[in-house]
């Protein structure tokens, strides 16, 4: 009876599990990892932490969304981006917010509903957080890194940042500018060019 329960406890004791398992086995190790993304974020959908780094080596546009804004129609061309250019490496990385205008008031069940059933977005979407500096607000690591490196802080919902393969250039792009915009394809073009 004891040897039933001594292997599952040095099991359980073993292997890593959760945010743990995740942030002691990235998938890619952290020399080749730029600092900014040396951290984990939880997913919009599970909260179950995804390390950052895996996706060292792409080409990474970041936005802050909100389901409630002017410029929530971006979300059809960020998925169009998503799709055309992925097998290209670049991967679109959504950070709901409600830092502008209240814009995001929703549960996380509630904008993921939203953003699937309205704008069938596939990219990678995270857990609601704050971007921006405000009251009472703790900004997203990444938020501030991003800020850090372009000089821009979002000054409202849909604000890109566009991430080299490196993460050693960040490009800013302001709320107004659709991901479609050629300016904006022509920075990333650029980018995915870049090995």
């Amino acid at each position: 009876m004891r040897h039933a329960l001594i292997v599952p406890l040095l099991l359980a004791a073993l292997l890593p599990t959760g945010a743990h398992a995740q942030a002691a086995h990235p998938a890619i190790p952290a020399a080749a990892c730029p600092a900014m993304l040396q951290q984990t974020q939880p997913r919009l959908q599970d909260e179950k932490p995804v390390h950052l780094c895996s996706y060292a080596g792409k080409v990474l546009l970041v936005v802050n969304t909100a389901s409630f804004c002017g410029f929530t129609g971006q979300y059809k061309s960020l998925e169009a981006l998503h799709a055309t250019y992925g097998p290209r490496g670049l991967v679109v990385l959504g950070f709901p917010s409600n830092d502008f205008g209240q814009q995001e008031p929703g549960s996380a069940k509630e904008i993921a509903d939203f953003c699937e059933n309205t704008f069938g977005v596939k990219f990678p979407m995270f857990a609601k957080s704050s971007v921006a500096p405000g009251p009472g607000r703790t900004v997203n690591p990444l938020f501030v890194a991003l800020a850090q490196r372009s000089g821009a802080t979002p000054k409202w919902n849909f604000h890109k940042y566009l991430v080299s393969r490196q993460g050693d250039v960040v490009i800013s792009h302001a709320s107004a500018v659709d991901p479609k915009d050629p300016a904006f394809v022509k920075d990333l073009e650029k980018l995915l060019k870049t090995k």
